[in-house]
């Protein structure tokens, strides 16, 4: 602990030195969050066995509880959420919206800031993220909400939000 005196006002000032962690623990990711496999299935647009299936055949990687339990990482959920969409090309044209831009990217909604006549949407598609500000009253209309699946459709320069 020391201390400073200031002259002009005559004050006394204590002050105490922080020491700085050495290993400061890193903040968890949004990515590590582990679902349950039935919310990991209605995320996917999957069945409770297709998920199970998946685990067993080691397509989609999981994680055992104390209890035996498996336990899906977002970060997995995330990896296989565009390929759920269809699996066969016509069906995959049937799942999208009819609109004429193909350039088509389904995330997840990491954060919608409204502000004033005006709404950021951050979209996470894998390890990326892509941000789209789009009119305040769209958002609200799609009710966008952090959490939810949406669609990123890519037209030059711009990118508008579907929600899923």
């Amino acid at each position: 602990m020391g201390s400073v005196v200031d002259r002009g006002e005559c004050r006394l000032y204590h002050f105490a030195t922080v020491k700085k962690a050495k290993n400061p623990v890193a903040p968890k990711r949004k990515f590590d969050e582990l679902m349950k496999l039935r919310d990991a299935a209605l995320e996917l647009q999957v069945s409770f066995p297709t998920i199970k299936q998946w685990i067993y055949k080691r397509k989609l990687r999981s994680i055992r509880t104390a209890g035996g339990h498996h336990r899906i990482p977002r970060s997995e959920v995330d990896r296989l959420l565009f390929r759920t969409r269809g699996k066969t090309a016509p069906e995959r044209k049937e799942v999208f919206r009819r609109v004429s831009g193909r350039n088509q990217l389904v995330g997840r909604i990491d954060a919608v800031r409204i502000s004033g006549l005006m709404a950021e949407v951050k979209l996470s598609i894998g390890q990326q993220q892509i941000t789209s500000i789009i009119t305040a009253s769209s958002a609200r209309e799609m009710q966008l909400k952090a959490g939810q699946t949406a669609a990123a459709l890519i037209k030059a320069t711009e990118v508008m939000i579907l929600r899923v």
